[in-house]
């Protein structure tokens, strides 16, 4: 008798593995090393006290949505609410193209799983290495964005997704440079994820194209990331057909009034000391020796033959951080945090001095 077997696309499928364990410093997630104020807490709980929990919640996050789109100023019709951005990232691939997808690498690995969770042909465009033009050393991992659109135009693309800033690697991509993508593009649906745009200031929310989805997270500079929220910013066209495929509930109660209170207080990120701390960090790391790339996001990318004894050595100095082979992607945290892994990197340098002659 025959037995069911998986799909041969799903058997080849690797779960996405975050770290798990006590840590007692934790830079691995690029989450806000910061929980929400008191004040906020307080009124959060005052507010959920007041939800019918026996009633769905509203299967638009109507005032969580507005909240969001004042907030960037942009109109709610064009925003759709997802479980996370990573819901609406499934939706998208699924369901929005027929036709040959092209993803980035080094970039968001759940684009590429997503393609094959839906059997979805997909291309990769290798981002530039280290180079050299005119004797000037140009950044790792960066986008040429001519050299994308020839081979998307060549591959017949028809869905390209990446990130702006990137993530894992921080580089960002001005958004001159995206606007060119687009309109040399404009029979190919474009996925730009903005996850770390709070950070940088090259966005193009405000802005509607015919043929972009603009993706958005509460999880990073709001430190929402444990109430899992994410939007979609596009024309209506693009938004109805989301609401439309999306499940009619995909949003809790909770999750939505939460973010409607956070988002409504425009002066909860202005007090933040978030991005000179990372600036810093960058720099103590570089002067550690390691050659870090110029950081657009909360956190810093840099490759070295050690990445996998540092990553190791931190680990059982309960710092977590993450690994990619001989990458490591460090997120900064406060700033006794970022100190005490500064100070813990020292002392891997000073062990392994004898042997440290290239980073």
């Amino acid at each position: 008798m025959k037995k069911y077997a998986l799909p041969e696309r799903v058997k080849k499928l690797i779960p996405y593995e975050p770290i798990t364990g006590d840590y007692e410093i934790r830079l691995d997630a690029n989450e806000s090393p910061y929980n929400l104020p008191e004040y906020l807490k307080e009124k959060i709980i005052a507010e959920i006290s007041e939800i019918d929990f026996n009633r769905y919640s509203d299967p638009y996050a109507t005032k969580a949505v507005k909240a969001f789109a004042d907030y960037y100023n942009i109109k709610p019709e064009n925003v759709v609410a997802g479980n996370g951005s990573d819901e609406l990232i499934g939706y998208i691939v699924s369901v929005l193209t027929e036709g040959k997808i092209c993803v980035l690498s080094d970039d968001f690995s759940m684009y590429r799983i997503y393609a094959e969770l839906y059997n979805k042909e997909f291309v990769i465009f290798q981002k530039e290495r280290k180079t050299q033009v005119n004797n000037k050393t140009l950044e790792d991992f960066i986008i040429d964005p001519e050299k994308l659109i020839a081979f998307c135009q060549e591959q017949d693309v028809k869905m390209l997704m990446f990130s702006n800033p990137c993530n894992p690697t921080s580089m960002g991509l001005n958004k001159t440079d995206v606007r060119n993508i687009i309109n040399a593009l404009p029979e190919t649906l474009i996925i730009l994820d903005e996850a770390y745009m709070d950070f940088w200031n090259q966005s193009l929310i405000e802005e509607l194209f015919p043929n972009v989805v603009i993706l958005r997270t509460a999880s990073k500079a709001f430190g929402l990331a444990g109430i899992r929220m994410g939007f979609a910013v596009a024309n209506i066209e693009i938004i109805t057909a989301l609401k439309a495929i999306k499940a009619p509930y995909n949003t809790n109660a909770i999750s939505q009034k939460i973010v409607e209170i956070i988002y409504s207080d425009k002066e909860y990120l202005k007090n933040f000391e978030y991005f000179s701390l990372k600036n810093k960090l960058v720099g103590d790391i570089a002067e550690l020796g390691f050659k870090v790339l110029n950081s657009t996001t909360n956190f810093v990318y840099f490759e070295t033959e050690k990445a996998e004894d540092i990553y190791k050595f931190l680990l059982e100095n309960s710092i977590a951080v993450r690994c990619f082979g001989n990458t490591l992607r460090i997120t900064s945290g406060t700033e006794s945090e970022n100190n005490v892994l500064i100070g813990t990197l020292k002392r891997f340098n000073n062990a392994n001095s004898s042997n440290n002659t290239k980073n």
